[in-house]
């Protein structure tokens, strides 16, 4: 069986999107962590998935509540990515936001795009649950997006060079 050490490895070795996921604890307090496991899952309906580690405060908060956005971080938001990836009680102290679906937050300087969604389902996955969300609001703003590779960041340069000619 491959060990801990092995697996971060192997899937630190290739860059992923960044994005911080948050919700409202049901104290009314914003909750937060940084993740590069989720995907698009359909168009129709709209729905994406998300990896929380069953230990989040933030998942708390998003079972509670059944809404939460993924904030798909911008290149400039690298900071602000590293901090919600710590365990940190103020995380949201200093970072601009405004509500979103819900009362969500939604980080409007630090996102090159978010996904305001509602939960529909969840699945035990290891020491983490899978997520699903239908995607009920959406933004896109101006920016590179941030990726992640071998611990650290990087930003999305498409290769114009590579576009189909018409």
């Amino acid at each position: 069986m491959l060990d801990t050490d092995t697996f971060r490895k192997v899937f630190g070795s290739f860059p992923t999107p960044v994005a911080i996921v948050t919700a409202l604890g049901s104290d009314g307090e914003p909750a937060g962590f940084t993740c590069n496991a989720f995907s698009a899952v359909s168009a129709a309906p709209p729905l994406l998935l998300l990896c929380a580690g069953k230990g989040s405060r933030t998942l708390s908060a998003i079972l509670s509540s059944g809404a939460f956005a993924m904030n798909f971080v911008a290149h400039r938001g690298r900071d602000t990515a590293l901090a919600f990836a710590g365990k940190a009680q103020r995380k949201f102290d200093g970072v601009p936001w405004r509500g979103g679906l819900a009362g969500v937050p939604v980080l409007i300087e630090d996102a090159v795009a978010y996904a305001g969604c509602m939960l529909v389902k969840t699945v035990e996955a290891g020491d983490h649950l899978l997520l699903i969300g239908r995607i009920e609001e959406s933004e896109t703003f101006a920016g590179a997006a941030a990726l992640y590779q071998r611990g650290e960041f990087g930003r999305w340069e498409p290769d114009r060079r590579l576009a189909v000619q018409h």
